[in-house]
């Protein structure tokens, strides 16, 4: 159970950035909502926001010296299997 007013405490704690924030209008503040959250006849319902509003943080990059390594080993090991089938093909491999 939550204590009373826990809500309104949440609500000024939250700021814009906050990652977790629900991107919704609060209903309890939206103009034109009547009782369970229905519009009245010929009113315009409140816009949502988009979903890039949402998205996460995106994570750091690693560092471009370990993905030339990577790449590197990737390679060697690539030319490595190739040198084996062009010997096999060849017949110094029986």
């Amino acid at each position: 159970m939550r204590p009373a007013g826990w809500e309104d405490d949440e609500r000024e704690r939250m700021s814009s950035t906050d990652p977790y924030r629900n991107p919704d209008p609060d209903p309890d503040e939206t103009p034109g909502l009547e009782p369970g959250g229905g519009v009245a006849p010929g009113d315009t319902p409140p816009a949502e926001s988009s979903t890039s509003g949402a998205s996460d943080r995106q994570p750091g990059t690693g560092s471009t010296r370990s993905n030339w390594i990577a790449y590197g080993v990737i390679g060697a090991f690539v030319v490595l299997i190739g040198l084996f089938f062009v010997g096999y093909a060849i017949g110094l491999l029986d």
